[in-house]
């Protein structure tokens, strides 16, 4: 009876252990997925993109062996807003606080909101974020020389290491899970975006301190010769050096993947490139005509080869998932003199489309955007409409999870390059006003206010009368059909209000010219 006891458990034992061999086995097999954003990258920057006047041939190399996309979409043409959507697969303007942030804006995603990391981690897989963050922290009321929390590590992340907002803006420091990194508690930060500190210069009353000339609200706290938006005082030991950061970030990608390969992980490597202030390596001052956002283009390309380097060395370039896309669109003065208009040349940062970051036009949102898995994913180009807000129902088809977000669609084969079917619609977002693209079709309502944003000097989309674009025909947006396509106008008006929760009962009223 001991014998037959045994023999029972020994068998049990031995189908628990192959099962969860097998699972074990299964679980290895799950892809890493490495999602490459970049910021202010516009739709003609990149040479696989039909730029002339630089050359990208690290990207290119991504764009001409997976799916390079032509109507690839951010949801929308600022950074805090678009890196929401792209995070938590939600439309930004459902959120109110979804807006450009300051460096002391408290946390953007509820912690109990599911975003593409802990849809991940839920499946057991790693998660990193390194680079541009720029989604709030804390509560509100931060102490910088305490734990910072919540922020990356509350929602999903098991790794982090960012800066809290932008480049632009204090604190100018690196933030590795939740504690400023490099901070002597003898010399602690303070951060003020209302009042300046006692004694502390400043951009406006000290330009012969200055390195860099800010153009239009870049004349708070000096770091590094640079004036930046927002006080600070103190943590010298901590503040970072600008010309360093692309090494700094890329090392940190580099070294996550090198501890993280034994088991699916997911990155977010939030590149801070193209955005103010433009300050290249001295490796790559005059790589390009284009000057300091030329040669931060520049420098981007090498550190994303230096990456898919890595992989391909660490034996895993095979097994992950790349995806490559930009925030928003481009824009050359953002409130610095750097000679990126003075030096622009023949170079078209929007391609040919109109508008540029802040715009409702299509270079606000529409960016590169391309997916990259050797061997599996084949070299196409795909007209298919997709959203960065797509990425999560993806993922999560991708890795045989169950959750879902709001707004997003599993596009999965489309990203796969095995269908170029994509959305049918989309609302598209800038500075909190939204169109509507359905089809060909783009739809912008009305909206007040000046047509040229006059500090960067671009077209934001803004007019009196709606405004109706063909963009198979017309991707340079020119002709406003809104006049000769009444009964069309009003169907794309219904079917953008029933998604928007707008009532556009003036619409009889207003001016088809």
């Amino acid at each position: 009876m001991k014998l037959v006891k045994s023999a029972i458990t020994l068998i049990i034992l031995i189908i628990f252990s192959s099962c969860a061999q097998k699972k074990t086995e299964a679980f290895k097999k799950q892809p890493n997925i490495v999602i490459i954003y970049l910021d202010d990258l516009g739709y003609g920057d990149l040479s696989s993109y039909g730029a002339t006047e630089l050359s990208t041939p690290n990207i290119d190399a991504l764009a001409n062996g997976g799916v390079r996309f032509t109507n690839g979409y951010a949801t929308s043409a600022t950074c805090t807003p678009s890196r929401y959507g792209l995070l938590t697969g939600v439309y930004p303007w459902r959120n109110k606080d979804a807006k450009i942030l300051p460096g002391t804006a408290p946390l953007l995603i509820g912690t109990d909101q599911m975003t593409i990391a802990t849809m991940l981690k839920k499946e057991g897989y790693q998660t990193g974020a390194v680079g541009k963050w720029h989604l709030g922290l804390g509560t509100g009321i931060v102490d910088w020389n305490k734990e910072v929390t919540p922020g990356p590590n509350q929602v999903g992340f098991e790794y982090s290491y960012i800066m809290a907002a932008t480049q632009d803006r204090v604190p100018t420091v690196y933030i590795d899970n939740g504690f400023v990194d490099g901070l002597d508690p003898n010399d602690p930060i303070e951060v003020n975006y209302d009042q300046n500190f006692e004694g502390q210069p400043t951009g406006k009353d000290n330009p012969e301190l200055l390195r860099m000339k800010w153009h239009h609200g870049h004349n708070s706290s000096i770091v590094n010769g640079i004036p930046r938006i927002g006080y600070m005082k103190g943590g010298e030991s901590a503040k970072w050096t600008d010309e360093d950061m692309a090494d700094h970030f890329l090392k940190k990608a580099q070294t996550y993947v090198k501890n993280h390969k034994e088991k699916p992980f997911f990155l977010y490597y939030a590149m801070q490139q193209p955005h103010v202030p433009r300050t290249p390596h001295k490796r790559f001052i005059g790589a390009t005509k284009l000057g300091p956002r030329g040669d931060v283009i520049a420098e981007a390309d090498w550190a994303i080869g230096q990456f898919m380097k890595t992989l391909k060395e660490e034996g895993i370039l095979e097994n992950t998932l790349v995806i490559f896309t930009s925030d928003n669109g481009p824009v050359l003065n953002d409130g610095y003199y750097d000679d990126a208009i003075e030096k622009l040349g023949n170079h078209k940062p929007s391609g040919p489309l109109r508008g540029g970051k802040y715009s409702l036009f299509e270079a606000g949102v529409r960016v590169p955007f391309i997916t990259y898995w050797k061997g599996k994913i084949k070299a196409t180009t795909s007209d298919a409409l997709v959203c960065q807000l797509d990425l999560l129902n993806s993922i999560a088809a991708l890795v045989g999870s169950k959750d879902s977000a709001k707004d997003s669609q599993n596009l999965l084969a489309t990203f796969m390059g095995e269908t170029k079917s994509g959305r049918e619609e989309l609302v598209i977002e800038a500075t909190t006003r939204t169109a509507f693209r359905k089809g060909d079709w783009l739809l912008i309502p009305p909206y007040k206010g000046n047509a040229i944003l006059s500090e960067v000097n671009i077209e934001i989309g803004n007019s009196d009368v709606f405004q109706l674009y063909n963009l198979k025909d017309d991707v340079g947006q020119q002709n406003n059909l809104a006049a000769s396509k009444p009964i069309l106008l009003q169907e794309l008006i219904k079917s953008f209000e029933a998604i928007r929760g707008l009532d556009y009962k003036n619409v009889e009223k207003v001016e088809l010219k």
